[in-house]
């Protein structure tokens, strides 16, 4: 089984600790790999220039993308990932500092998975990433609390208490 992890394309190496630190308030533990520039961000994803001994399959979870990059703006980005066939389903969620409607408009209409603003409060941004379903994208198993509603969910239903089975040890 791949390791799930998260792919962030971040310049600002003080925005990256923010991120991270976000994202473990959150619970998030996966392991974070961090890519500085647009350009960089594609070599990655698709195993070419410095990345080209990579796995071209071995591809992240979910990718936090911030807009204002090096080399290639992060739209640019977003569109190379949703015009190839190996990454158009791609999980891509836009971190950036800007609140332009403009770029939460242009973000969607290129199938961005979310939009967080980085420059509002951490406890905010906290939140914000934590409503994004991350968790559901990151997570090998279901969690145990979703196997419990699960569960409880088939008793109701069925009116049995036999275990149901998720392909994961009971």
């Amino acid at each position: 089984m791949n390791r799930k992890f998260i792919l962030l394309v971040e310049d600002n190496p003080d925005d990256e600790l923010l991120i991270v630190r976000a994202l473990r308030k959150n619970q998030i533990w996966n392991d974070v790999e961090v890519v500085r520039d647009g350009v960089a961000a594609l070599d990655f994803l698709f195993a070419t220039g410095p990345c080209c001994g990579r796995d071209p399959s071995d591809l992240p979870a979910v990718v936090l993308l911030d807009l204002r990059l090096p080399r290639m703006h992060g739209f640019q980005v977003l569109r190379r990932i949703r015009a190839d066939t190996r990454t158009q389903d791609l999980p891509v969620i836009i971190i950036t500092a800007s609140w332009e409607v403009e770029d939460i408009l242009s973000g969607y209409s290129l199938r961005a998975d979310g939009y967080a603003c980085k420059t509002a409060s951490f406890s905010k941004f906290v939140n914000a990433l934590g409503h994004l379903g991350l968790e559901g994208l990151l997570a090998d198993e279901p969690s145990p609390a979703k196997v419990k509603a699960l569960r409880k969910a088939h008793q109701e239903f069925s009116g049995e208490e036999q275990p149901i089975h998720l392909g994961m040890n009971d």
